[in-house]
């Protein structure tokens, strides 16, 4: 089984050249296509049992959450479901103190999911716009420790909502996560969290045999995981989507031409060093070659706007097509990228 786990801290922007096609560009019309989308919630099914049926609600346990248990017990650290510890394990996690009062936060936060229910519908009418044969994933909801925001597996989709108990969530100093990490762990991250976690899912890196993995490959990757990202979620605001702050995006507005050039004359686009690409395309307050004021991988938003004027320049060129191309050269040249 294909297994991805996520945790999810993005970025983005639109320049404003080219504003007003954007628009036309991401507008299409889904009102034909019919999603249904019926989240299940392990963590309630889990922590309002009691302890001593644990064990044996296990078998109803599997019949209900199909795939999806499995992929939970990894993240949990419990194992395998099949294996006759596996149920010992499960109370041990479902009576923890700490995690029972999460679940009391997470219940108070989202007593219901039917927002988020209907905001994956209309993410996933545009996703079966553009992949009409492709199928839409069962979703779940569960706590997961802290470990992970995003699970995906082969039609299953999971989100950890204890990753998104907002921005002054009194756990996440104590995980020592940073603020500027925490800040997008709310619930309006979540549906922009989960269609880029179900992207990268589909289009793994390492599946798509690109012909080597440097600046330029990382950026135009990420890109188009963040070019499919905001065509199905159209109507979501882009500081949402790629996470910046109003300043951030404003940096990138007025510095987009500098940054590219940047990149261009310090010989960075072609650099394999892991080190280099983790400090463009990586998680960080900032992108240390450019200033202070600029966003943590803002690397890929020029990944994006590159991606963005290919298939702009290029219309007959499916998402898909698009996608799964690992010819990098082929999509700068075709692109006709120049920043202005």
């Amino acid at each position: 089984m294909r297994i991805r786990y996520i945790t999810f801290f993005f970025l983005l922007l639109i320049a404003p050249a080219m504003t007003s096609c954007k628009k036309n560009h991401y507008k299409v019309n889904t009102s034909s296509i019919n999603v249904k989308i019926e989240i299940k919630r392990l963590e309630r099914d889990l922590f309002t049992l009691n302890p001593k049926e644990i064990a044996m609600k296990v078998p109803s346990l599997k019949q209900k959450y199909n795939g999806f248990l499995q992929l939970f017990s990894y993240v949990i650290n419990t194992g395998d479901i099949n294996d006759t510890s596996f149920g010992d394990f499960l109370v041990r996690f479902c009576t923890d103190k700490q995690n029972n009062d999460v679940f009391a936060l997470t219940m108070k936060l989202y007593p219901d999911v039917k927002e988020i229910e209907e905001e994956l519908q209309e993410a996933f009418r545009h996703y079966l716009y553009y992949f009409p044969e492709w199928k839409v994933p069962a979703v779940f909801t569960c706590i997961t420790g802290f470990n992970n925001s995003i699970i995906t597996g082969d039609s299953v989709l999971g989100i950890g909502l204890d990753r998104y108990l907002g921005a002054d969530c009194e756990y996440y100093p104590r995980l020592e996560i940073y603020k500027y990490i925490a800040a997008r762990m709310t619930r309006e991250n979540i549906v922009p969290d989960a269609m880029y976690g179900w992207g990268a899912s589909e289009w793994e890196f390492s599946t798509l045999k690109y012909p080597a993995d440097n600046v330029i490959t990382e950026m135009i990757h990420n890109g188009k995981l963040k070019y499919f990202e905001k065509c199905t979620l159209p109507g979501t605001a882009d500081e949402i989507i790629f996470g910046f702050t109003p300043d951030q995006m404003k940096f990138c507005k007025n510095n987009e031409s500098q940054m590219w050039q940047y990149l261009i004359e310090n010989d960075l686009l072609f650099n394999s060093d892991q080190f280099t690409i983790r400090k463009l395309t990586g998680e960080a307050p900032f992108t240390s070659y450019f200033t202070n004021e600029s966003p943590g991988r803002a690397a890929i938003w020029l990944g994006f706007r590159i991606v963005e004027s290919y298939m702009m320049r290029n219309p007959g060129i499916s998402i898909e097509e698009m996608m799964k191309d690992f010819d990098v050269q082929g999509i700068l040249e075709k692109a006709k990228y120049s920043p202005q």
